[in-house]
């Protein structure tokens, strides 16, 4: 049976799954049955000033998919509404009776060093194992100057843990926004300033849907409405880049990663430790189908890793990144050409209008005299870009056979196509 616990900075947990900072962990209450559940860590619901801030309704709205599934979680709800003598106080006892289990206090304060002081003392008290910076809320805290008004602005980012680092001994994980041109260069200024670790994505800015008959986007409240955070399932791509993006970066190499986007199942998890991510933190999927989900999670990861014989976590641990490079450096010669199995097509024709109407024409649609028809692929003008595979509803029938080729490796720095191609 593999071993699904992990060391993450410092931070010990049984198993890599954790509940983001969100509505899940906003309370004592919600945290124990987490726990129960089998959840490995919570980062608890960001911390902040007294008074806390005060909340809409309503809060949520969702884009959906074929049969009103939620591709897409919209969330314009704040940090924690409870005061902060409460939030230790929970925060404290769930701790003393969960020692096993990590707990990370996740925290926004404003840029200013008296308050962060003041205020780090009071959390590592508690008995955390580490505290979590909220450099990405895009919604309400940037109007006030906190969340991504921070995470966009390296220097901020380096200031605020460089604080955080000196009143506080507790590691220190930077949370990043994705809003923003560059993630790298948030991600390098949290190592310049002590961070143990960083912890993306958070959420992006969004607007999920209108209400066309009232002209209003939703959520919708008293009439009016505004951007807010966007996550669930459809932001995975986009966090698996970004968490490639600083796995990869001669800069931050090494620096642990908490990767969050779109985490619904233990293949979503196997991903982006693959990509480098030490822990993994979901928040969505919990919220749309209970905390009870983690059994499946760990279930699957545990029996994949005994089918590829991966004892631990670490002992496949960013395997993904040394085989993600920049487009300059693909190989110009590969070439893949589709091949369609006839035994298993349905003759619906999707392969052949993606081909004929948006890309390279290299389909043929033959039709017999009773009407029957068949789809051929057209070698000489395949180009290998997978579009028919994609669109194709009968999975493996379509699929990309690489072509024997005595041409060596060869890169668009090297071709000679390229005009400022170099000496191979």
């Amino acid at each position: 049976m593999a071993d699904l616990s992990i060391n993450f900075a410092g931070i010990k947990a049984p198993n890599p799954f954790w509940l983001a900072s969100a509505p899940p962990t906003d309370k004592a209450y919600n945290v124990i049955r987490a726990f129960e559940a089998g959840w490995g860590g919570v980062v608890w619901k960001t911390l902040g000033e007294d008074p806390a801030p005060v909340n809409v309704s309503s809060r949520y709205s969702a884009h959906y998919g074929k049969n009103r599934e939620v591709m897409g979680f919209n969330n314009i709800e704040l940090i924690t509404d409870r005061s902060l003598e409460i939030n230790l106080r929970e925060i404290t006892q769930v701790k003393k009776d969960w020692p096993d289990r990590a707990m990370i206090v996740s925290m926004m304060y404003p840029c200013e060093e008296e308050s962060w002081a003041k205020v780090l003392p009071l959390v590592e008290a508690t008995g955390a194992d580490a505290i979590e910076l909220n450099f990405g809320c895009p919604h309400g805290m940037p109007e006030r100057g906190m969340g991504a008004a921070v995470g966009q602005v390296p220097e901020y980012v380096e200031m605020v843990t460089r604080w955080c680092k000196k009143y506080c001994s507790l590691p220190v994980i930077v949370k990043l926004t994705p809003n923003i041109t560059d993630v790298r260069l948030p991600a390098r200024a949290a190592l310049n300033g002590g961070a143990d670790a960083v912890s993306l994505i958070n959420t992006i800015n969004s607007i999920t849907s209108l209400d066309l008959d009232n002209m209003v986007a939703r959520p919708i409240v008293g009439g009016r409405s505004t951007h807010g955070g966007y996550c669930g399932s459809a932001v995975k791509p986009i966090a698996l880049n970004m968490v490639a993006e600083i796995a990869r970066d001669p800069a931050t190499h090494g620096l642990p990663i908490s990767g969050i986007g779109g985490i619904s199942n233990w293949r979503d998890a196997a991903e982006f430790i693959a990509l480098g991510s030490g822990s993994v933190q979901v928040c969505t999927a919990a919220m749309l189908h209970g905390f009870r989900i983690v059994e499946q999670m760990k279930d699957g990861l545990s029996r994949w890793m005994d089918e590829k014989g991966y004892a631990s976590i670490e002992d496949f641990r960013g395997k993904a990144v040394a085989n993600t490079t920049d487009w300059k450096y693909l190989d110009m010669n590969y070439q893949v050409i589709a091949q369609i199995d006839q035994d298993k097509c349905i003759q619906c024709g999707r392969c052949y209008i993606a081909c004929e109407d948006t890309s390279h024409q290299s389909i043929s649609q033959l039709i017999a005299d009773n009407g029957a028809r068949k789809y051929e692929v057209i070698k000489e003008e395949c180009v290998g870009c997978n579009l028919c595979e994609i669109t194709c509803p009968v999975e493996h029938c379509i699929t990309m056979v690489p072509q024997a080729s005595d041409k060596p490796y060869m890169n668009w720095t090297q071709d000679p196509r390229n005009p400022r191609a170099v000496a191979a």
